[in-house]
């Protein structure tokens, strides 16, 4: 169970800092772009269809994040574990409390204040989860140190 519970963690983490990557350098600054008379619709639909995509990985890795501070496996330090935890708070909360209410706001129509705020924010985000990323690079490092002779 515990090695289940290790690979939908670092599954879903890699899988979210691919994509935060690609949200903050392309996704995100192309929405200035779009053209005034069509974002309202368009706004709507990427956050529908968006939300397809990162809603079940964020769920995997925040269920899956609070197995790993029950249950840590071996090489995983107690510190790491709760790093990567705060990282996650940092991300919902940044999320829920900056991105959503700026994706809020352009879903009335483009406003370039809140689309320049929605792509600064979400460096927070991008920051985080690439940490939480290093986390888990970290951690596999140690894992291959111990367990596969050079």
């Amino acid at each position: 169970m515990l090695k289940l519970v290790v690979l939908a963690n670092l599954a879903s983490t890699f899988f979210m800092v691919g994509l935060i990557w690609f949200v903050q350098v392309v996704h995100y600054p192309l929405f200035a772009r779009v053209g005034r008379d069509v974002f309202a619709a368009y706004e709507s639909s990427h956050s529908q269809l968006t939300s397809l995509v990162v809603i079940p990985p964020m769920l995997i890795e925040l269920v899956t994040t609070g197995m790993l501070l029950m249950m840590r496996p071996v090489g995983l330090k107690l510190s790491e574990a709760i790093a990567g935890a705060l990282l996650l708070v940092v991300v919902w909360g940044s999320t829920f409390l900056l991105q959503v209410p700026r994706h809020g706001q352009l879903a009335m129509g483009f406003d370039q204040v809140a689309h320049h705020a929605l792509v600064a924010t979400n460096w927070l985000r991008t920051i985080a989860w690439t940490l939480r990323g290093v986390i888990w690079l970290i951690f596999l490092q140690r894992t291959i140190d111990s367990g596969i002779p050079s």
